[in-house]
């Protein structure tokens, strides 16, 4: 199946989910001598590696890191070429004084912002389907 690409199903059904911990974006040069298995998302960039993990792995570490975020998933799935789901809820968001950092993975988008900001944010995305 390749995922939803209709935007209201999408708006409609998307049931955000507060996945537990606190999360952090840090750089690498280079992944030798990590531990994969810890690092939760990793994306190469022409000036560093970015790493998706867990704020007490990246300490750890000793890795570098500027905010603590937290992590929703949009459990729908969603296809790659649905258009307007990210404009839709990062608009919402935005309206709310939230920043939010995207990642859209094969099955579902995920979200991550401030910790501060996690009950607000649940509370917007579910307000689409008016599930609170």
């Amino acid at each position: 199946m390749s995922g939803e690409k209709d935007l209201q199903k999408l708006l409609k059904t998307m049931k955000p989910k507060h996945k537990l911990g606190d999360y952090v974006f840090c750089k690498v040069e280079k992944l030798e001598g990590l531990d994969l298995n810890e690092i939760d998302m990793i994306f190469r960039e022409e000036e560093a590696i970015t790493l998706i993990l867990k704020e007490e792995i990246a300490s750890k570490l000793n890795l570098d890191y500027s905010i603590v975020m937290s992590w929703i998933t949009l459990t729908v799935h969603s296809s790659l070429e649905a258009v307007g789901l990210t404009a839709a809820f990062s608009k919402a968001l935005t309206e709310h004084n939230i920043s939010c950092n995207v990642v859209a993975a094969f099955y579902h988008d995920h979200i991550f912002v401030d910790k501060k900001d996690t009950e607000k944010a649940m509370k917007i995305l579910k307000s689409f389907s008016n599930q609170e």
